[in-house]
């Protein structure tokens, strides 16, 4: 079961603050708000950020920008302009989602908890003192290695590209089935938990991001392909293994 997380809200809105910490907390969640980046701040810590796009003589991509910087956990854009650009480019710079405004609160819930469960879902479990044996899912392909116990991506050469977790989630669905086309709604409903035809574009941009962070020449991918139409392919053999590893700090 997915632990309860604290969850800022960072809406100029007192309203939409308002509704969207009720909605939050009756799901079990610490629910802290902020009108700004800088009230935000002053908050400390949290799991999971939920940030308007405009916010009052304030951008809020500027604001994701800062907290990417710093940290992965997941964001949530809110935005009340209908432009699809604005949405693309919020997930470009730092974003794992996005919703239009006005939008149906049991899907925002649904999403909010779709992000947590990627990125708190290891870590869910009671913490314990006590060493833990635990079999790590290994993907190797090209000069890569995946590991998907520890949601870490790392090159042959040592380096460690920092991926978001729809970034990484996807990538765990490319290399799970390789050679096969998986089309845009395939890969939502594995990435985001849900169906939803309004994100094809989160997953072509996600895609891109991906293929800038692990292609040899991202303008000439050789590893996740397009198939015009239908949606992306893996096109690399990749090798499933398994080891076991004890972890203290479980």
């Amino acid at each position: 079961m997915l632990k309860p997380a604290r969850i800022v809200i960072v809406d100029d809105e007192a309203s939409i603050r308002d509704v969207l910490s009720d909605v939050l907390s009756q799901q079990g969640h610490d629910v802290v708000c902020a009108a700004n980046g800088q009230e935000m701040q002053a908050l400390g810590a949290v799991d999971l950020a939920v940030i308007d796009l405009r916010l009052d003589n304030e951008d809020g991509l500027q604001l994701a920008r800062e907290v990417r910087e710093t940290s992965n956990i997941p964001i949530m854009m809110l935005t009340g302009k209908g432009d699809e650009t604005d949405k693309i480019v919020g997930l470009e710079v730092a974003a794992d989602d996005y919703m239009l405004k006005p939008f149906n609160l049991r899907e925002f819930t649904a999403r909010i908890t779709a992000l947590l469960r990627r990125s708190l879902g290891p870590q869910a479990s009671e913490a314990g003192a006590k060493p833990v044996t635990t079999e790590e899912t290994i993907y190797r392909f090209s000069s890569w290695k995946l590991n998907a116990t520890r949601r870490q991506l790392t090159h042959e050469d040592g380096h460690q590209p920092v991926l978001t977790h729809g970034e990484f989630t996807l990538l765990e669905a490319l290399v799970c089935a390789p050679h096969r086309v998986l089309s845009r709604e395939q890969l939502i409903v594995q990435t985001h938990g849900y169906n939803c035809d309004s994100l094809d574009r989160t997953i072509d941009v996600l895609i891109l991001r991906l293929r800038r962070k692990i292609e040899p020449n991202p303008r000439v991918p050789s590893l996740i392909k397009t198939e015009r139409g239908i949606g992306y392919v893996f096109a690399h053999d990749v090798l499933r293994s398994s080891s076991v590893n004890q972890d203290a700090s479980a």
